[in-house]
C-alpha cells in the first residue's frame, strides 16, 4: 500500500479528524464521483476529507506521449498524480491499495474486502463516497461491492451516516428524480477544475476526463428541472446505498434493477 499524507501530522491523527471518505477504483475517479466530499471539507476546520484508491492504475489506456510506457512506469505517474491531487485538494491521506483490476473483478476480490474491512475497522466517517452498482466499468462495479461486503462486517455503529455512489462512467440523470441525490458541486471553481486536470496521463494520453467530467456537472445543474432557473451552476448526481447496509439480504443485483423498474414505471405513467 502507498500511503500519502500531504501534511506534517501522523496517520493517527489524520484518521482521528477524518469525517469524509472517498472509496474509488483508479486514480482520478475521487476527484469526479468524490468531488462534492472534497469541495465539502476544502479549508474546513471540522471537516476533512480522505481518498482510497484500490487499484495500482497499471493497466491504465495511454497514448501520445505516455503511449510507450510500461505498466510499472504508468502506475507509478498515476500514484505521482494522485499525490498531486491530494495536496491541491487539502486531502488528509491518500491510501492507494494497489491491487490489479483483474484481481478486484476476479473470484480473488476477497482480498481487496479483507483490506477494506481492515482500514474501515480503523475509521468512522460520516459520509463515505464510492462506485455506484450501475456504472459502466467493470471494475467500479466490483469496487462498489467490496466496499458494500468490507462495510456489512462492522456493527452497524460503525456504518457511515451517508453512503453515496456517484457518476463516474455511466450517468445518473435518467433516475426518476425520487432516486437520485442531488450534490451542489458548484463551490470554488478553480479548485474543481485544477483536480481533474492534474491527470495529465490520461488527458493527454487521449481520455478527455476533465471536460466530460466538468461538462457533466454543468449538464445536470440546467436539465435537472425544466420549469426553473438553475438552482446550482454544477451538479453531481449520486445513489443513496445505505439500504444496501440496512437490510443484509438485499442484493447488489436486485438494488440496482429496482432502479430500473421504477424507470419504466414513470415512462408508462407518462406516456399512458
Amino acid at each position: 500500500m502507498d500511503l500519502f499524507i500531504p501534511t506534517d501530522i501522523s496517520f493517527a491523527e489524520a484518521l482521528s479528524k477524518l469525517t469524509h471518505l472517498g472509496i474509488g477504483a483508479h486514480q482520478d475517479d475521487l476527484e469526479i464521483m468524490a468531488l462534492h466530499g472534497i469541495l465539502e471539507c476544502y479549508k474546513k476546520p471540522t471537516q476533512h476529507f480522505g481518498g482510497i484508491i484500490c487499484t495500482s492504475g497499471s493497466g491504465s489506456p495511454r497514448g501520445g506521449a505516455y503511449a510507450s510506457l510500461s505498466d510499472q512506469e504508468i502506475a507509478h505517474i498515476r500514484q505521482k498524480e494522485q499525490h498531486h491531487a491530494a495536496r491541491i485538494g487539502s486531502y488528509l491521506f491518500m491510501a492507494q491499495l494497489e491491487f490489479s483490476s483483474s484481481s478486484v473483478q476476479g473470484l480473488s476480490s476477497h482480498s481487496l474486502v479483507d483490506a477494506l474491512h481492515e482500514i474501515l475497522q480503523q475509521l468512522q466517517p460520516e459520509v463515505i463516497y464510492t462506485h455506484h452498482p450501475l456504472d459502466k466499468h467493470p471494475t467500479h462495479r466490483a469496487i462498489c461491492y467490496a466496499v458494500i461486503e468490507a462495510l456489512k462486517r462492522l456493527p452497524a455503529t460503525q456504518h457511515p451516516k451517508q453512503l453515496l455512489g456517484g457518476e463516474v462512467w455511466r450517468s445518473l440523470d435518467w433516475l426518476t428524480d425520487d432516486d437520485k441525490i442531488s450534490l451542489d458541486v458548484s463551490a470554488h471553481p478553480e479548485l474543481r477544475e485544477q483536480l481533474i486536470s492534474v491527470f495529465d496521463s490520461q488527458i493527454s494520453g487521449g481520455k478527455h476526463y476533465d471536460l466530460a467530467a466538468l461538462g457533466r456537472y454543468r449538464a445536470n445543474a440546467t436539465f435537472s428541472d425544466p420549469h426553473t432557473a438553475d438552482l446550482a451552476t454544477h451538479v453531481a448526481y449520486a445513489l443513496n446505498l445505505r439500504p444496501l447496509l440496512e437490510n443484509p439480504q438485499l442484493s447488489l443485483q436486485e438494488f440496482a434493477l429496482s432502479f430500473a423498474d421504477r424507470f419504466c414505471m414513470q415512462i408508462k405513467k407518462e406516456l399512458s
